[in-house]
């Protein structure tokens, strides 16, 4: 869990988790479950979880919790071999840029998301297959742009360890040949 204190900021609604692991919402005054937490992510809602005892920022690991919740309703997203990658992450010197890399390519593909969702508008099914078996170029566009994007992002990091590379070398004396 995570220990930094924060208070909240303006607009952001507060939800309280207190020791009997109930979490309370105080802009509606009622107790909520982690479904109601998924919801107001859906929804893009600011908020915060804070310990009610200390005031500790809970937020990550509530979020870890629907996560999991989420993993073990049925369909889930990540593979044992994702998740086994992601935890070999930790404690490496990869694991600064991955949070980052990551972070960055679900925004791509947010996009991407978006943007279908905004030509898709007004398609009947029938409309709908027919565009998705013709892989219009329009598809081709976005999914080459989120590629483009997720390239771009590699080699901006690739870039940033060999950097972080030679200065520890450096830092030793020797050079790169």
């Amino acid at each position: 869990m995570q220990s930094k204190k924060s208070g909240s900021k303006p607009g952001q609604r507060v939800i309280k988790k207190y020791p009997n692991r109930r979490l309370y919402d105080t802009e509606t005054s009622t107790y909520i479950t982690l479904t109601d937490i998924k919801k107001l992510v859906m929804q893009s809602a600011p908020f915060v979880v804070l310990d009610a005892k200390s005031g500790d920022d809970l937020t990550r690991s509530i979020l870890l919790q629907v996560i999991l919740e989420e993993e073990a309703g049925g369909a889930p997203m990540f593979t044992e071999q994702v998740l086994a990658s992601i935890i070999r992450f930790y404690g490496q010197t990869m694991q600064s840029y991955m949070g980052p890399y990551l972070e960055k390519n679900i925004q791509a593909m947010t996009e991407v998301q978006a943007q279908l969702a905004d030509k898709s508008e007004g398609l009947t099914p029938e409309m709908w297959s027919r565009f998705m078996t013709l892989q219009s170029p329009m598809l081709k566009g976005l999914m080459g742009n989120y590629v483009e994007q997720s390239k771009n992002v590699f080699l901006q990091m690739q870039d940033q360890m060999q950097k972080n590379t030679e200065q520890v070398l450096g830092a030793f004396g020797l050079k790169r040949p």
